[in-house]
């Protein structure tokens, strides 16, 4: 019979479909579930809230980061080493020995170690295993001379002189760490070492061959002496020759006019490059170099010594050399130059060829490498205690684990995600959705994205600084601004100074979108204000201080007044002048005065007119000016999304993770009190507060009487109380002419016939 095909189950969360991990077959299905459905593909080993060496045993690259076939491993074995992943998902830290598969090998192998330990902790009839017995044995074992990873430290030598060895070594190859965090060598440095070795004794033995130090000790200061002058001794008999061949090269072959004029200026000395460019000595056919007088300065030196250490050994002390005395004493010396350009590169090299010769004649590579292959051979009595240990971690936290990496279970359920790092106090709220970031700037980059309110901030705990990020979800932003201070609990509990560095401005919700247009008006209106405040204290400032440099001065003003003739007494009868009134400001500020009040009258007019419907056309007028705003941040928390937030710190997340409204509402809590506390509403310090009803009234009753005075209520009201008839609008221009009397004006009637 065919096994029945695993149906997993997935839940909407944010917009996407989640893997439901209700069993061990869940669990299990992940190795075959397609990546499409995962909700991330790779995370970093650093930064999340979990256990940091079950991230160290998923990364199976080390690479500092886990991908869905280090997962998928870890499922694979985790199935082979419990009888039923179901464990995974049970709370608890211990793993009772029954759950291990012995019918597996890897089961098995994982099963035997974790007896062994409890045999070691003397809990041999233990029926559960812990994290517990797992460290305290692998602490004991770094204390013992070898621990199974195939790297002896010093300290696993028994001799003193194994101990200089694996020193030496050491010094030469590098070192490793092993277990115990010491440094060690291991079976390859030993092998490459004594290689090396080898071939620099070879290399050594065959510098003692016949007719490689034909001067015996004093071969090789004589080869380096040659060594130094080699190159200009051939160049200056050279240039004898061409001279030799041809009367003109001697005097083209020598200093030039213009290379010793350029010369003359220079501060000189035996030291200079310019003069150890020119050549060794003067310039003549088949001429011997001298050795001392009329000797190129800058290669006196040198000469001197390629004399005394080669030239004296071979051919005695010389007042000059000649070409063949050159040949003769670079023959003495050949052999041994080219022996040494055979010298081998290795770092073996670095140590005396003695101390070399006695490691590998006294054994001591034997000797190592039977100290490696016994440590060694404890491999597999450590990688069961190792596996033991990974067994035991899976099985605390693997499951959690999976619930925010293939789904985020944990975010959209309520539970507190591994990348979530902690709480943040600040503003009379609390932010969950809290991110450790190591370049705030850098972060936001990608983080602006989002298209959440984020505060960056500086964390300090003692010595500790760290950053991290919030997304600020609930609430306004009118007190949050870079500087403000809060606290911040990390998930350990421990308390930090949080301080806000910098923020990405997005809306955090509707309701705060349709406020915003008034409060920039008002922002704005009040910046306007502060600005003409301050230009008037400038120019009052300025008026005080000319009264009262006008003042200070008064005293020597006075005499230069003194011959001014004094003005003559006013006439009798004459008027008294005044100060003249400008007419036409004061009908300016009447006009304005006028036009504000009709254009008052106006509007209010416009919605008295609209009767019943008043009420909507207000509310349309409020949409008119924030719809703009609330459209923006409608688009915008639409696409808020958990995505970029994690991208930023090193995530690859697979799927548009969203933060609608109300599940953000849920990420940030607003201040309240506790249910049942009670409130004392008599606050001695409160401020007085402004009769706005009364301010209202009287708005109203000042708009009405307006609307009135413009004739837009005389639809409404009698005839008795409309504008027209109460200020005879419409009334005739002039009154009817009254009768003329008799005889004036007109003829009298004519009189009836008879």
């Amino acid at each position: 019979m065919a096994k029945e095909k695993h149906r997993p189950a997935f839940f909407r969360a944010g917009g996407v479909d989640q893997l439901v991990l209700r069993s061990g077959a869940d669990i299990a299905g992940i190795v075959d579930l397609d990546q499409k459905l995962w909700v991330a593909l790779a995370c970093p080993t650093h930064g999340i809230g979990i256990d940091e060496k079950l991230l160290e045993m998923l990364d199976t690259d080390h690479d500092g980061r886990i991908r869905p076939p280090e997962v998928k491993e870890a499922v694979t074995w985790a199935g082979k080493v419990f009888k039923s992943l179901d464990l995974l998902l049970e709370k608890g830290d211990a793993v009772p020995l029954s759950s291990f598969d012995g019918a597996d090998p890897d089961g098995k192998a994982v099963l035997s170690g974790a007896k062994r330990i409890l045999r070691d902790r003397s809990k041999a009839d233990a029926k559960e295993i812990t994290l517990d017995d797992v460290v305290a044995m692998t602490e004991l074992f770094k204390e013992t001379r070898l621990n199974g990873d195939g790297v002896v430290p010093v300290d696993s030598a028994e001799s003193e002189e194994l101990k200089a060895a694996v020193t030496d070594v050491m010094s030469a190859m590098g070192s490793l760490s092993d277990r115990s965090g010491k440094e060690g060598i291991d079976k390859t440095k030993v092998e490459d070492f004594f290689k090396q070795a080898k071939e620099m004794l070879a290399w050594d033995d065959a510098g003692n061959a016949d007719g490689v130090r034909a001067l015996g000790d004093a071969t090789e200061a004589a080869a380096d002496a040659v060594a130094a002058v080699a190159d200009k001794i051939d160049d200056y008999f050279t240039r004898c020759r061409i001279a030799a061949f041809d009367a003109r090269g001697a005097a083209q072959m020598a200093a030039s006019d213009a290379e010793l004029a350029a010369l003359s200026p220079m501060a000189l000395s035996d030291k200079s490059a310019d003069v150890a460019k020119l050549p060794l000595g003067k310039v003549e056919a088949n001429r011997a170099l001298p050795l001392d007088a009329g000797l190129n300065p800058a290669w006196s030196e040198r000469i001197a010594t390629f004399a005394d250490k080669a030239l004296k050994p071979v051919l005695g002390a010389k007042p000059s050399l000649t070409e063949g005395d050159w040949r003769a004493v670079t023959a003495k010396v050949d052999a041994f130059r080219a022996w040494r350009g055979t010298k081998p590169s290795h770092p073996a090299g670095t140590l005396a060829t003695d101390r070399l010769r006695a490691l590998v004649e006294g054994g001591f590579e034997d000797k190592l490498l039977e100290l490696i292959a016994e440590d060694a051979a404890l491999e597999t009595e450590y990688a069961a205690l190792a596996n033991v240990e990974k067994a035991i971690r899976f099985r605390v936290s693997l499951a959690r684990f999976l619930r925010n990496f293939v789904s985020f279970a944990d975010f959209y359920g309520g539970r507190r995600a591994t990348f979530q790092a902690g709480h943040l106090f600040l503003d009379a709220r609390s932010c969950d959705l809290v991110l450790f970031v190591a370049d705030a700037a850098k972060h936001a980059k990608l983080a602006g994205l989002s298209s959440a309110y984020l505060v960056y901030c500086d964390i300090v705990r003692g010595a500790d600084k760290k950053g991290i990020v919030a997304a600020y979800t609930a609430g306004d932003t009118d007190n949050l601004m870079v500087g403000r201070n809060g606290v911040f609990y990390d998930n350990d509990g421990k308390d930090w100074d949080a301080t806000i560095t910098s923020i990405v401005e997005n809306p955090i919700s509707i309701r705060q979108a349709f406020w915003t247009p008034y409060k920039r008006l008002v922002r704005l209106v009040e910046e306007q204000v502060a600005k003409r405040a301050a230009d008037k204290e400038k120019e009052s400032s300025a008026d005080v201080d000319a009264m009262a440099a006008k003042t200070a001065n008064a005293d020597a003003a006075a005499p230069a007044a003194a011959g001014a003739p004094a003005p003559g007494p006013a006439k009798p009868g004459a008027p008294t002048p005044e100060k003249k009134v400008d007419v036409g400001m004061v009908a300016a500020i009447s006009v304005a005065v006028a036009g504000i009040g009709t254009f008052l009258g106006l509007i209010f007019a416009t919605f008295v007119d609209m009767g019943y419907w008043l009420p909507l056309g207000l509310l349309a007028l409020m949409l008119a000016i924030s719809a703009p705003s609330m459209l923006i941040a409608w688009l915008k928390l639409r696409k808020r999304n958990l995505g970029p937030i994690l991208d930023a710190n090193g995530w690859a997340v697979n799927a548009l993770a969203k933060i609608n409204v109300p599940f953000g509402t849920s990420l940030t809590h607003l201040r309240k009190l506790p249910e049942g506390a009670t409130r004392a509403l008599d606050d001695p310090y409160a401020e007085k507060r402004t009769p706005w009803k009364l301010y209202l009234f009287l708005f109203v009753v000042a708009a009405l009487a307006i609307a009135w005075l413009v004739g837009r209520l005389d639809p409404y009201l009698p005839t008795a109380g409309k504008a027209a008839t109460v200020l005879h609008r419409g009334a005739a221009s002039a009154a009817p002419s009254a009768a003329p009397a008799p005889g004036a004006g007109s003829a009298a009637p004519a009189a009836p016939a008879k």
